[in-house]
């Protein structure tokens, strides 16, 4: 027995050494897709047929974009004359100083549900921040005074305000664009990180001072900080949340536009611009702006070319504040490129989607593929879905192959999505018919650097690009124009039912995805709904989801308790058997069957109980994963970290300052997170309380072995378990206490002699023996 102990001892530490070696066999990176969409979507990998493209019908001018100025009509320079086109870009250029502009507001009092921040660098999206409290930053628990995008005040010392959300801590304390801050209650600020140094450090919902430098007068401000909100959108740079935007520090902003084809010239591979073209680096002109629209234009008077981006964020009506599922979660994105000068052009552009979507709890997260049950997702897949085809699902590990080259040519794009946990973020193009083709190319890309580790491939910051067809621009003629709807919110079944491809009943509810448990999951979800509307804790909502669970299987559990009491009724019997028939096996099961037939017991009858909680197990564990609804709920407070995110482990304390690195930062199985989370732990030994009580005693050293073996097991699946989200915990102590408690109140059954399988009375010791009547007596005493 030892020596199979030590043989045990020594394949389960085998099992942890060997652990991120099995980890990349079992999730390789997935394999290029031969085929993509069905029928008219085809993915037609060949590249040579990108060029061929049938010109693009201009649509109807934007109905909503604002009024802008009329641009005066600017002759090409001289074809060929680079240093003309790059004086007369440049001139441009300098002419427009760098600004942002925000819509909508942070405040969930006002008519909008998200604040976007804009720069006019680019004409990019920089921010989009979600002005819901129920989606606050999970990770950031510092206080939030707003995104100030601050420079540093070289002159007089500080930290000089770009601009000023609304509806932001910021705002209603009074701060200014051009403020210089100096100080944060008594910490002097001298430049723009420290700024952000000094605001890490403050807690939410606690008063500061404000020190402003306002031309040239000392002014003192008090603000309120709140909870940091979501950011669906965000500047990154190596999977790192970028505070300080600044060139060369982060990865490239969201919805950036070029052109793609100018006449003969086509911009191929990974060049950011055709020559002469600066869409994406330069300083756009703000035309027009407002609290929910603003418009961009760029003039290319070397090519004869004016663009216009405009964005117009959708407003709630009064009467419809309270409905968190009214479709108020996107912004109107306009795409405009006229012609100015005297000579027709062909013209095509390209533009890339959003980019820095939540990666929060990735040390624990686990996203539902829709590929393949065993494929490995992301945290930012990419989601597309063509006229006529089936949802696509594009996961960081496909992207980052070297086959890999997905890619869809000529297709009817219904949507395309970068996909996130809870959270996505959708480009809808507004077509006249649902089979029109607007873009000659439509592809995922990655954006910024490869994570190192293979395991952090998840992390992987990804976006789409999309290369619309080519459209014959006259003189002073209609415009090429085109309409998005762009989504970015949380992922609530009602509410992505309402974003609809035109024409279709194609809508972004595909983006929702419970896997195999699904049938299990949803219905599940509507009664953990339902408990949560009467109590208003989903953490009570989850033990009365166990009460009626055990509640509905009582008759099973009750069947599996009194098994367990037949067989340890059983159990002197079992041993008699055992050492009379050592050697003979055969005859040892014959007499074990026939002793258990006698009794109608049935051995596989404790699994029964365990295999119809599984459906269960695996619906709840998905719902934590998928449901928007479970994610930032607390199981008391969530002004406290400890267990304030059901979805989430329950993180009671940060740990990294004592535990090795690979413990405490890496992803694999071995990499148990930044914290101690003690609902796991707790779990595993009410597991291991109801072996021991509930277990009989082993009737042969085999039996023995294999309980000792079950124990050590339950130390193995604690460590599996340990990164589980808490309100799954919850449901498992619950069930545990409730099979406790059940086993306890269950009245004791009548101790009865046993009859001997065997027949033999005195051979077997049964209860005809006059030496063996005595001792059965003496046992019954004993256990009573």
């Amino acid at each position: 027995m030892d020596r199979r102990f030590t043989l045990f001892a020594i394949l389960v530490a085998a099992i942890f050494v060997a652990n991120q070696v099995i980890y990349s066999l079992i999730f390789p990176p997935e394999p290029a897709p031969k085929v993509r969409p069905k029928a008219n979507q085809v993915a037609k990998l060949d590249a040579a047929k990108a060029d061929k493209v049938a010109p693009d019908k201009p649509d109807q001018p934007p109905k909503e974009v604002p009024q802008l100025q009329a641009a005066p009509e600017q002759p090409p320079a001289a074809a060929g004359d680079n240093a003309a086109q790059d004086r007369a870009a440049d001139a441009d250029t300098a002419a427009v100083p760098l600004q942002w502009v925000t819509l909508g507001s942070a405040d969930p009092n006002d008519p909008y549900r998200m604040l976007v921040t804009l720069t006019n660098h680019g004409a990019a999206v920089e921010r989009l921040e979600l002005s819901s409290p129920r989606y606050r930053d999970l990770e950031d628990r510092s206080g939030y005074l707003g995104h100030l995008a601050p420079d540093d005040a070289a002159a007089r010392g500080g930290a000089v305000v770009r601009v000023v959300g609304a509806g932001t801590p910021a705002a209603a304390a009074g701060l200014r664009v051009n403020d210089v801050i100096t100080a944060l209650g008594d910490k002097k600020v001298v430049s723009a990180a420290e700024l952000i140094e000094v605001l890490k450090g403050t807690e939410p919902y606690r008063e500061i001072k404000i020190s402003v430098d306002r031309q040239g007068a000392a002014t003192q401000l008090t603000a309120k900080l709140g909870r940091r909100p979501l950011e669906v959108v965000r500047p990154e740079f190596e999977s790192k949340p970028v505070e300080l935007v600044r060139p060369n520090n982060h990865d490239p902003l969201s919805f950036l536009l070029t052109l793609q084809q100018i006449d003969d010239r086509t911009l191929t591979g990974e060049t950011a611009e055709l020559p002469g073209v600066d869409l994406r680096s330069a300083d756009w002109e703000v035309a027009a702006a407002t609290q929910d629209a603003v418009s961009f234009r760029r003039r290319l008077p070397n090519l004869g070319l004016e663009v216009v981006k405009a964005f117009r964020l959708e407003k709630v009506p009064l009467d419809q504040m309270a409905d968190q599922d009214y479709p108020a979660y996107h912004l109107w994105l306009d795409v405009s490129i006229a012609n100015v000068a005297a000579n027709p052009r062909k013209v095509a552009y390209r533009l890339d989607g959003p980019t820095g979507l939540p990666i929060e709890g990735y040390w624990y997260a686990n996203k539902v593929s829709q590929g393949s049950m065993f494929s490995s997702a992301g945290l930012r897949d990419i989601i597309t879905r063509f006229e006529g085809g089936a949802t696509t699902q594009i996961t960081p590990a496909e992207l980052v192959n070297p086959d890999f080259k997905g890619e869809w040519i000529d297709s009817p794009l219904d949507y395309i999505a970068v996909d996130a946990q809870y959270f996505a973020a959708a480009a809808i193009p507004q077509k006249a018919k649902p089979g029109d083709v607007l873009f000659a190319k439509v592809q995922p890309i990655r954006v910024g650097a490869i994570p190192p580790e293979k395991a952090d491939l998840k992390l992987l910051n990804t976006s789409f690009r999309l290369e619309s067809t080519t459209a014959e621009l006259a003189p002073a003629g209609e415009p090429m124009s085109h309409r998005f709807e762009i989504f970015a919110g949380p992922k609530r079944p009602d509410l992505l039912a309402h974003y609809e491809a035109p024409g279709t009943t194609v809508t972004l509810g595909d983006l929702v995805y419970y896997g195999w448990f699904g049938i299990v999951a949803k219905p599940m979800l509507k009664i953990l709904h339902a408990f949560h509307f009467v109590v208003g804790n989903y953490g009570v909502a989850i033990i009365m989801l166990t009460v009626l669970v055990r509640g509905c299987m009582f008759p099973l559990s009750r069947k599996q308790a009194l098994g367990a009491q037949k067989m340890q009724e059983l159990q002197p019997e079992l041993k008699r058997i055992n050492e009379k028939f050592k050697s003979e096996p055969d005859k040892k099961t014959r007499s074990t069957q026939e002793l258990f037939r006698q009794h109608n017991y049935n051995p596989v009858g404790g699994c029964l109980l365990a295999f119809v909680q599984l459906p269960i197990f695996v619906g709840l564990y998905r719902s934590l994963m998928v449901d928007v609804e479970l994610r930032q709920a607390p199981l008391f407070s969530e002004s406290i970290r400890w267990a304030s995110n059901l979805a989430a482990p329950d993180m009671l304390w940060d740990w990294t300052g004592v535990m090795p690195h690979f413990i405490t930062q890496t992803t694999g199985f071995l990499g148990l997170g930044p914290y101690l989370n003690v609902f796991p732990l707790l779990t595993i030994a009410l597991f291991i309380w109801q072996q021991k009580m509930f277990m009989p005693p082993p009737a042969d050293e085999q039996a023995a072995m294999q309980q000792k073996m079950m124990q050590y097991m339950m130390i193995f699946m604690g460590i599996m378990f340990y990164k589980v989200a808490c309100g799954l915990c919850v449901y498992f102590i619950a069930s545990s206490l409730w099979g406790i408690a059940e086993r306890k109140l269950l009245p004791k059954p009548v101790k009865t002699d046993l009859p001997s399988p065997t027949g033999s009375g005195a051979a077997s010791g049964s209860s005809n023996s006059t030496n063996g009547a005595p001792a059965r007596k003496k046992r019954q005493r004993g256990r009573k």
